[in-house]
């Protein structure tokens, strides 16, 4: 494991705020510099043509809702966990185990009895469709996570049934899409790291919610919600190969959870966000997913 200085200073003194508040700040904007020169030869956003995978249809107040998920190579693929590994991050609570897909503008289409409805297209990375096409688990976690985000981005509210098109890949025509193509630093600058108000401790540490993503081929981001912090002061991480440990100041909250993919520990870097009451954690890989 490394050293769990390298990652989150131990503010155990006032008197030593102001240097571990600098060296904090340092690693933070040194790990949104990495974030950046990674991807300044990109532009903010690309065009993509999607293409047609299968339709799912479904309805809503309004009426029949068709959902075409489709796929291009241009969209960063999901962690390269296997079913048994993905399971375990959700039966352990912590999915934040992310897909990224684009979602689509409504378009107004005619079914195939000629009647109104309307179609939204969301597009996955070409490879994972792939492999999601040999898995009904992972197709119906798509499913569920593209009914899940058009319901959010759109104020929808679809019907939980839903059944697949035979012969039928997609519905209306597929549009291009706008995709982000640099990234947005995930990491960004601290706020006042302490505040005279602390939290009482409870009865046990409490799990907080974990989000992982690839941000790059070989860049690995965690976020650790932590609502009832207002800074970093007695917070301590762990990182190491395949594991990732936190601890909260008086036993307010711990995490111990198991990574399966090689992290580069040395590298690692870790801020914690006020504003958003979040431990951001970047950890580089040692060996890029395929």
């Amino acid at each position: 494991m490394a050293d769990s200085k390298l990652l989150v200073p131990e503010l155990n003194d006032a008197e030593t705020m102001g240097a571990e508040t600098s060296r904090f700040e340092e690693l933070l904007l040194q790990a949104s510099k990495e974030l950046q020169q990674a991807q300044t030869s990109r532009p903010e956003s690309t065009q993509i043509q999607p293409q047609p995978g299968f339709c799912i249809k479904t309805n809503s107040a309004e009426g029949k809702v068709f959902i075409n998920i489709c796929h291009s190579p241009s969209i960063p693929p999901p962690a390269d966990l296997t079913e048994d590994e993905l399971l375990q991050m959700l039966e352990e609570d912590q999915a934040g185990f992310r897909i990224p897909m684009s979602l689509g503008e409504p378009h107004a289409e005619v079914d195939a009895k000629g009647q109104g409805c309307t179609a939204y297209d969301v597009a996955v990375n070409s490879d994972f469709f792939r492999r999601m096409q040999n898995s009904d688990f992972l197709r119906e976690l798509v499913i569920t996570i593209a009914r899940e985000g058009l319901e959010d981005k759109y104020g929808l509210q679809l019907n939980p049934e839903w059944r697949i098109l035979k012969n039928r890949p997609f519905l209306g025509s597929i549009s291009q899409q706008n995709i982000r193509s640099q990234q947005r630093p995930r990491i960004q600058e601290l706020g006042n790291l302490y505040t005279p108000s602390s939290p009482r401790p409870e009865a046990c540490p409490e799990k907080p919610h974990l989000s992982l993503w690839l941000e790059a081929p070989d860049l690995l981001l965690a976020e650790i919600d932590l609502p009832k912090l207002d800074g970093a002061l007695g917070l301590s991480l762990e990182v190491g190969e395949n594991r990732l440990v936190m601890g909260g100041p008086q036993q307010l909250y711990h995490l111990d959870t198991y990574i399966p993919l090689r992290i580069n520990c040395d590298e690692s870097k870790a801020a914690f966000h006020q504003k958003r009451k979040q431990l951001m954690v970047a950890m580089p890989l040692l060996s890029v997913p395929s």
